[in-house]
């Protein structure tokens, strides 16, 4: 970005001060805003400061928006150097902006700044009757309409070499001149005959109409009360799923309490530990019923029992 710098001394103005229209228009817009909050208007006031003043923005005007704001100078100063909408050095009674990007350019927009070239000069110098200067800038936001050019506020579409130089004559001599495009187009529609959005039907209501009869139907189905009713009639006439049999046998389980329920010895731990060990063969005895031990071991109590009364 190019360094902004305001005019030189000998062409600033010793002072500035909003007349009365304007005055009157900046307290509204002050006014909008919280106290505290006033710099806020900082943009529209000089962007009205730079349309009294032949649209360009002195350093009076400046010093001027920065103390009905109660802000510091170097504040409003910042904000008038990086908005390249604000012009800080003369130009002419009709400022040319034109745009220079892409699409403007393969529309034509080399011929246009021959125009501005051979009518006006370089750029940014002002004519000697004071009443043209121009400036080649970004984007305008009319790219449909290419090529254009912005003359202060306003728009001018569809140029040509012969109808741009047309117009900068008619406003030279002070004669009405066309705004927007230059060619009869209205906003952005297609040059010449329309090729989309043609069917009658779009327009008579009868689209429209069926779309619309759609959603109050089902806005009204929405609002329509609930008929509990007619919801578990449905409900019992539609099929239930199938259950699993009451008859199947259970999964057995072998708790510790399972085992004492079925009159069964709990697992000792030796046993749980030959379970374990695939080695041995004696893990998958049979199981006795609870206080019954195997006769071997009976028998080896008895003896034992007689010993010990000999």
């Amino acid at each position: 970005m190019a360094v902004r710098r305001l005019a030189s001394e000998a062409i600033q103005p010793a002072s500035f001060a909003f007349d009365a229209e304007n005055l009157a228009w900046a307290k509204t817009v002050i006014a909008r805003y919280p106290e505290g909050r006033q710099a806020s208007a900082v943009i529209p006031l000089l962007w009205r400061a730079q349309e009294q003043h032949d649209y360009w923005l002195p350093k009076a005007a400046i010093e001027y928006v920065a103390e009905m704001l109660g802000m510091a100078y170097i504040r409003v100063l910042e904000v008038a150097t990086f908005y390249t909408m604000f012009n800080l050095e003369p130009v002419g009674r009709f400022f040319v902006q034109l745009c220079g990007t892409t699409p403007c350019r393969l529309r034509g927009a080399d011929d246009i700044i021959k125009v501005c070239h051979d009518r006006i000069g370089d750029q940014r110098h002002v004519t000697a009757d004071g009443n043209f200067s121009w400036l080649e800038v970004e984007c305008l936001g009319a790219c449909c309409n290419a090529p254009m050019v912005q003359i202060n506020n306003d728009y001018y579409e569809d140029l040509t070499a012969e109808n741009f130089t047309k117009l900068l004559d008619d406003l030279a001599a002070g004669r009405p001149v066309k705004k927007g495009s230059q060619i009869g187009r209205t906003a952005s529609e297609p040059v010449g005959e329309l090729t989309t959005l043609t069917d009658a039907s779009l327009y008579d209501g009868s689209v429209v109409g069926a779309w619309r009869k759609r959603f109050e139907e089902e806005a009204a189905k929405a609002e329509a009360p609930v008929d509990t009713q007619a919801i578990a009639a449905q409900a019992a006439a539609e099929p239930k799923p199938a259950k699993p049999s009451s008859a199947r046998p259970e999964q057995a389980s072998d708790t510790p309490a399972h085992r004492v329920a079925a009159g069964k010895a709990p697992v000792s731990k030796a046993k749980k530990a030959g379970a374990a060990d695939k080695n041995k063969t004696d893990a998958t005895a049979p199981e006795l019923p609870l206080g019954e031990e195997p006769k071997k071991t009976a028998r080896k109590k008895a003896e034992k029992a007689d010993e010990s009364k000999g």
